[in-house]
């Protein structure tokens, strides 16, 4: 017996994610099938799950002083690099 799920995410996501999954020879169903049979297997997210670094304290202290900076005059603004 088969059941359907249906989830939103991301256009650009999810095609990225189907050219993967055709790239290992598998469509997206076959993928999200074996995650969901490791997951119960498991009783676990089968990866590391973080926070982003870009979030952490010491980014954040020196992003609000960098803030303080450009409101005072005292710096020059940068484009975000990624």
């Amino acid at each position: 017996m088969s059941a359907t799920i249906s989830i939103r995410t991301d256009s650009e996501l999810k095609k990225d994610f189907e050219v993967f999954c055709k790239s290992v020879g598998m469509n997206s169903s076959t993928a999200l099938t074996i995650f969901m049979k490791k997951v119960v297997a498991e009783k676990r997210i089968p990866f590391e799950i973080g926070t982003d670094p870009f979030y952490s304290k010491e980014n954040t202290a020196v992003l609000k002083e960098s803030i303080n900076q450009l409101k005072n005059g005292r710096g020059s603004r940068r484009e975000l690099v990624e």
